[in-house]
């Protein structure tokens, strides 16, 4: 091919950068390039997965093992749940603040009234003996063990009254139901009290 035909090296085509410069050239001056033509890549949302679901249950009898299964474990959370003394859980008559300290100030001490289910079954069992000497033992053991029940149970309720009084001033829980309870709670053996004690022998309240 003659000379006459060949392209000069300034005719040749414009390169891409000069492409990509006379393309900025033109745009508007506040012209903001896209994400596209800066070779950003916006990432993908991931796919969120459906949350699973318990098996529908495909008859009758299926769907009546699932409910008592289902009843089970709440009666278990919700026994665990008392014996901890989650106010969620507790009975009206262990809820409130009040009640709280009362049950602290009983099982902080020691109790006379614990026993008395026991001697009570020591009594009746004496009592029943053709013995008169074992009858009145029986009797007599009866007496003093009421007696200081008796005296435990006023303690109890002392101490439960001048607490509550300046822990709670301005409780509108009734003294005498809150003394109740407290003396109650001291007649139970300490390992079956619910809620569960919180607190050891001798802790100061």
């Amino acid at each position: 091919m003659s000379p006459l035909f060949r392209r000069k090296p300034e005719e040749a085509a414009p390169t891409e950068v000069e492409a990509v410069t006379t393309d900025a050239d033109n745009r508007p001056k506040g012209y903001t390039p896209s994400k596209k033509e800066l070779g950003v890549v916006t990432p993908k949302r991931a796919a969120v997965g459906r949350r699973v679901q318990d098996k529908a249950p495909e008859n009758r009898k299926e769907a009546y093992k699932q409910l008592r299964e289902r009843q089970r474990t709440e009666r278990a959370e919700a026994n665990e749940g008392m014996r901890n003394g989650d106010e969620r859980y507790l009975l009206a008559r262990d809820r409130g603040p009040e009640r709280s300290l009362v049950r602290d100030i009983v099982d902080s001490r020691r109790t006379v009234g614990s026993w008395f289910i026991a001697g009570a079954v020591v009594v009746l069992i004496g009592s029943s003996v053709p013995n008169r000497t074992v009858q009145n033992f029986s009797t007599l053991v009866w007496a003093l063990l009421a007696l200081a029940v008796l005296v435990d149970s006023i303690l109890i309720a002392r101490k439960i009254k001048k607490l509550v009084k300046e822990r709670f001033p301005q409780s509108t829980q009734r003294m005498g139901s809150l003394y109740l309870y407290g003396i109650m709670r001291g007649l139970t053996f300490r390992r079956m009290r619910i809620p569960k004690s919180k607190v050891e022998y001798g802790d100061k309240i």
